[in-house]
């Protein structure tokens, strides 16, 4: 991944790329939750109260599951 290309992706996109709700994807990222799904990318802070997600890393994450279906 180039430095120069990385795009950082707020929730609401992340949701329309991967078709999850919101509360899916905030159970997938939390350890605690039972529904945890280490392989999800993880979520970078962007500032005080907000965070994003790495284009690329979401872009590979539904490659692999799409792998996995076939």
């Amino acid at each position: 991944m180039n430095k120069s290309n990385v795009k950082i992706l707020r929730l609401s996109t992340v949701i329309d790329k991967t078709g999850l709700s919101r509360s899916t994807i905030y159970d997938w990222i939390n350890p605690k939750s039972p529904r945890y799904d280490p392989t999800f990318p993880k979520q970078r802070r962007l500032g005080l109260q907000s965070v994003g997600w790495i284009e690329a890393e979401i872009d590979e994450w539904i490659l692999q599951r799409t792998r996995a279906i076939e």
